[in-house]
């Protein structure tokens, strides 16, 4: 059935949410609505302090969009995978490996999860720049650029802005502080991502122990993920036990990354997670996910913002001398060089390790 807005796209419908009783993690959630005045900012900033130093993931609600814009968005999530052909494509990808970054598809089986089982991922992926016209996409997908542009901007200035100032505020410190380093006109590879994650045969999931992308931590500031029904996400709690997230209607699930851990001198942890088979009742199904990955502008050095009140007091943790600190640019490209191409070495019990820009970046088994 095709939609009702312009141009027409093919309805994506999800399964309703599980009905099996999990165990979900207990993670706050902030009214972004609230963000518009200065005590509302004053209110969320301590609310998401806490959630973030807690579990690292937080739900956003009130951010801007109806859930029938949701919908259409998840409606044109699915055209990269189910309305273009092969040959297109094969025009249409990237070797992240190759390039740095990631832009347009990423294939099945590109990044290896288990090298000792030869297990591979199942993960189609479709990926574009904060600007969206910066590079060139598949035909079926060109009628969507102009909602591909909005929504990318809604993202920018409606959810990760708010976001950077409350965690500003978090810190004593101006709200435009990490807003400057995350420009919309500069050099970078925030980006739009759709992921389809291919059911597995009962081979595949016996090898990988019913994992769908092992435990790691993501190499921006903050990700922000459109909530929806099939489950898989997974985080690692602080007792150790992996726990899954809960879908909310039209809610979005916010974590944080590497580049926020290194700018914050240790104060805010990169979240580990991870995807695994959906519960019993969703397995019959691809798991269709949207997100914006945030990375701040190239040129960006990963200092600490050494003159937080906050950092200062709590004391700060520096991953290299000020003077040897790579650019954002710099982690970006190595990091999505390497994700899930490179050989990795045995960590401690239940990780694999690989070294970048000499810092220790573990993989949780």
């Amino acid at each position: 059935m095709p939609s009702l807005t312009l141009p027409e796209c093919p309805r994506y419908f999800a399964p309703p949410p599980t009905q099996q009783d999990l165990d979900f993690a207990d993670l706050a959630i902030i009214d972004l609505s609230k963000a518009h005045t200065p005590e509302g900012r004053a209110e969320l900033a301590s609310q998401l302090r806490d959630a973030l130093r807690t579990n690292g993931f937080v739900y956003a609600i009130n951010h801007g969009y109806t859930q029938a814009q949701c919908d259409r968005m998840f409606d044109i999530a699915d055209v990269p995978f189910t309305a273009v052909p092969p040959e297109e494509i094969e025009i249409y990808t990237t070797d992240s490996e190759k390039v740095g970054y990631f832009a347009g598809y990423k294939p099945h089986r590109y990044w290896k999860l288990d090298a000792e089982n030869d297990v591979w991922d199942q993960i189609e992926q479709y990926t574009m720049n904060h600007i969206v016209t910066k590079r060139p996409h598949p035909q079926a997908l060109r009628p969507f650029l102009p909602f591909l542009d909005a929504f990318a901007r809604h993202n920018h200035f409606n959810i990760l802005h708010p976001i950077l100032r409350l965690i500003a505020l978090s810190l004593e410190l101006p709200e435009e502080t990490l807003v400057v380093k995350h420009t919309l006109e500069g050099e970078g590879e925030a980006t739009v991502r759709f992921m389809k994650y291919h059911r597995r045969t009962e081979e595949e999931e016996e090898m990988s122990k019913n994992v769908w992308l092992k435990g790691h931590t993501d190499f921006g500031t903050v990700t922000v993920l459109w909530s929806q029904p099939i489950g898989g996400l997974q985080i690692l709690s602080s007792d150790g036990k992996w726990r899954w997230i809960r879908h909310i209607d039209n809610a979005l699930v916010i974590n944080t990354g590497d580049m926020l851990d290194f700018l914050t001198g240790g104060f805010y942890k990169p979240t580990i997670h991870r995807v695994v088979q959906p519960p019993q009742d969703q397995r019959p199904c691809d798991r269709l996910g949207a997100f914006y990955f945030v990375s701040p502008d190239d040129d960006v050095r990963l200092l600490p913002l050494a003159h937080s009140p906050v950092l200062q007091r709590v004391g700060i943790e520096r991953r290299w001398p000020d003077d040897e600190a790579p650019l954002a640019g710099a982690w970006r490209k190595e990091r999505s060089s390497s994700y899930g191409r490179v050989a990795l070495t045995k960590g401690s019990e239940n990780t694999e390790e690989e070294v970048i820009e000499g810092v220790v970046v573990k993989h949780y088994n």
